[in-house]
């Protein structure tokens, strides 16, 4: 799946994507590269079912 990053705080944020219309969950430990993320940034990853909702992993950032 593919979006953008919506927010960033520090070593967790949030990525919007067309597909699902709520805000996706990730840290940066689920990151491949472990560098954090910029608001804007294009993305692809991976969705992990959580009990609060769903969370990014395999997170790639797409140039």
């Amino acid at each position: 799946m593919e979006g953008i990053v919506k927010r960033w705080v520090t070593s967790y944020g949030f990525i919007e994507t067309k597909e699902i219309k709520e805000d996706i969950f990730v840290h940066q430990s689920d990151v491949k590269n472990q560098k954090p993320l910029e608001v804007g940034q294009r993305v692809k990853f991976d969705i992990k079912k959580e009990p609060r909702g769903p969370k990014a992993v395999n997170v790639e950032t797409i140039k």
